[in-house]
């Protein structure tokens, strides 16, 4: 199974290589993250690990409040299932720290994008504009959306306007700068997906 990890976006810096080379890095606190379920083909159907990441004293809702109570952990704001650590037996209450992506040279990170809002064609898809001269009235309009009287409808998956950004977004095969399971500290070259403060799914690259 993949090595997994819940963590939060920090921020971007930089930092120099040993060739003096200027690399742009992204900050991620990572872990620990509290086992809150451990499940199992018998009971459940499948392997996995439920865990929460980045301790609250808000009050959670009642179904997540007598989970948390059940374990006795404190409330966490991010909740998620990973993998089965293999040849790693957990249980519930247990840490799970960045100790585990030792040796670990390229992840995947998953969050959640910026926000655009409602956006036009021409921002959301990057196509291109009308002409502006000549007492044009449609430089940034959608034009045709390429339908006549047969079929007499839009296609399925065509570029139109709407909700831009705000989606899960995966950046594959980043390479780790590095990695301090004492800070709980890992330092990825490159952008990841969100705003600082983003909560971040981080995995082991396949």
């Amino acid at each position: 199974m993949r090595k997994t990890i819940l963590g939060k976006k920090l921020g971007m810096s930089q930092m120099f290589d040993e060739s003096g080379n200027w690399i742009p890095v992204t900050l991620i606190e990572a872990g620990p993250c509290t086992v809150l379920q451990v499940k199992n083909d018998d009971s459940d159907g499948y392997q996995a690990v439920q865990v929460g990441f980045d301790p609250t004293h808000k009050e959670p809702g009642k179904p997540m409040a007598g989970h948390f109570d059940k374990v006795g952990v404190q409330a966490q704001r991010y909740v998620r299932e990973i993998p089965s650590i293999e040849g790693r037996e957990v249980e519930p209450g247990q840490a799970i720290d960045l100790s585990i992506f030792e040796g670990v040279e390229m992840v995947d990170v998953q969050g959640t994008s910026k926000g655009k809002g409602f956006a036009g064609t021409v921002k959301r898809w990057n196509h291109s504009i009308g002409p502006k001269s000549h007492g044009s009235k449609s430089k940034r309009q959608i034009g045709s959306t390429g339908m006549m009287q047969d079929p007499g409808r839009v296609i399925k998956g065509k570029k139109m306007p709407g909700q831009m950004g705000s989606a899960k977004v995966k950046v594959r095969n980043l390479k780790v700068i590095q990695a301090d399971a004492e800070k709980n500290l890992l330092v990825v070259k490159g952008a990841v997906p969100g705003a600082n403060g983003t909560y971040l799914t981080v995995e082991e690259s396949l």
